[in-house]
């Protein structure tokens, strides 16, 4: 496994960070390049859907709570805007970010708890490489070079603490894998598996870049992947190179050899 991904790294003309973790162990299987901060384009989605749990959590707030959403926050690539929706409970913005990558509910809850204070929580959550600098859509400041960023070592830990329900209650951690689990977005970890593979997992794609990363559930033993790729100039090749890397992988750890020990 390792060899033939190291080759498939080798062979593109991209620019590729990765993992695969064993989630009992919490072994490093392949790691490649973890500490190099990217940006993070919709990645940054699963810490703001943790922090916003942490933040109702903590200040008893329900999530149906309804929150109003004005047309001039209406952008691209949302079902909120499609429904032309002047408000949302919580619960809702939380699916639709998620499982759409939903922008207008993104910038919604980041609204809800303020850009400082989603950074303050990433720190306290130990994600040093993880931040929020714009909102989605805000191109004018991309273009500046502000950006969101993260790092593969952040999303191995966001995503092991996920898997090890350790971050927020046990109705909270439960409800946050549900809804990882819901995602409709398949071209890449998923892309090339036959079998009925339960991924818990976030994509996060831009011009140039393009991720997945998520937890895979098998009777082999479970296991992370994240496969963050840049300096992107052909999506559409990024996403098969990612549905390659994770069917290498998965042919490995779960059809043939099971996890390694």
């Amino acid at each position: 496994m390792k060899q033939a991904i190291k080759q498939m790294l080798q062979e593109t003309p991209f620019k590729v960070q990765m993992f695969v973790k064993d989630c009992k162990t919490e072994h490093f299987i392949i790691s490649e390049k973890l500490d190099g901060i990217f940006s993070s384009a919709s990645l940054i989605k699963v810490p703001i859907l943790i922090a916003v749990l942490n933040y109702v959590e903590s200040n008893n707030i329900s999530l149906e709570q309804v929150i109003k959403i004005a047309p001039e926050e209406w952008v691209e690539f949302s079902v909120i805007s499609e429904q032309r929706l002047e408000q949302s409970t919580i619960y809702e913005l939380l699916v639709w970010m998620i499982i759409t990558s939903d922008n207008t509910a993104t910038n919604v809850l980041i609204d809800f708890l303020g850009i400082s204070g989603l950074n303050q929580y990433f720190r306290e959550i130990g994600l040093p490489h993880t931040t929020i600098q714009r909102k989605m859509m805000d191109f004018e400041r991309l273009a500046k070079g502000i950006d969101n960023t993260t790092s593969a070592r952040d999303m191995a830990q966001l995503f092991s603490r996920i898997y090890r329900r350790n971050l927020l209650s046990p109705a909270f951690s439960e409800l946050t894998l549900n809804i990882l689990s819901r995602q409709r977005v398949h071209e890449s970890l998923k892309r090339y598996l036959v079998d009925d593979v339960k991924l818990a997992h976030k994509t996060g794609g831009l011009e140039t870049v393009d991720h997945d990363v998520g937890i895979v559930y098998s009777s082999s033993g479970d296991y992370l992947i994240g496969v963050f790729v840049t300096e992107v100039t052909n999506n559409d090749y990024a996403r098969q190179l990612i549905g390659r890397i994770s069917k290498v992988a998965y042919d490995y750890l779960v059809k043939r050899e099971g996890m390694i020990k």
